[in-house]
């Protein structure tokens, strides 16, 4: 089973995240960021991704803290759960509609942080939710988890729609990713010899 259990532990936030690579989509999420927790289901569920996120974040002044070191903790889990990547598929890719709205996630997993975000929300906030602090999130997480992400909006309308489409093509494009390639075997996908 390709698991990991990680916490970390700042002055700003108390986060901890256990995940299953091989689960079934199943999540248990509580960040004290509602909209945040919504999105991360559909990383779960979309990525058949067992998730377990508890959050304690200094939300009296903003959820920025919250939002980003979710991103690096789940990062640092991810990374640990993936280990030598030996017969993974290594990219992944997944276009997502939901109404009007359409999204586009590719990834590789490289083991090089890099991130390409494409998205023009058609409101600053959902809710209460700055949608700045996706473009956090994802930073947190690539830069921990070593991938190359691109995500790009290529339409819609209520931001609300657009945020969920990147999060299940996310979702989806991670599934894809770290699947075994069967006729991989066990070989690195790397001319180089390492990820």
């Amino acid at each position: 089973m390709r698991t990991a259990k990680v916490t970390r532990n700042t002055l700003e936030t108390q986060i901890s995240v256990s995940l299953n690579l091989d689960g079934t989509g199943v999540s248990s999420l509580a960040t004290g960021v509602p909209f945040l927790d919504h999105m991360l289901d559909q990383i779960a569920r979309h990525g058949l991704i067992d998730l377990d996120i508890q959050a304690k974040g200094d939300l009296h002044i903003d959820a920025h803290h919250t939002v980003e070191d979710t991103g690096i903790t789940l990062g640092q889990a991810f990374a640990q759960a993936l280990g030598d990547k030996r017969g993974i598929r290594r990219y992944g890719h997944a276009y997502v509609p939901l109404d009007e709205a359409l999204s586009r996630v590719v990834i590789d997993l490289s083991g090089r942080p890099g991130l390409e975000y494409h998205v023009d929300y058609t409101r600053a906030r959902i809710g209460d939710f700055d949608v700045d602090l996706f473009l956090e999130f994802f930073r947190g997480f690539i830069n921990h988890a070593g991938v190359t992400l691109h995500i790009d909006n290529l339409r819609g309308i209520n931001a609300h729609h657009q945020a969920e489409t990147i999060f299940k093509a996310f979702g989806r494009a991670l599934r894809m990713a770290v699947e075994a390639d069967l006729r991989m075997g066990d070989v690195l996908p790397s001319t180089k010899g390492s990820l």
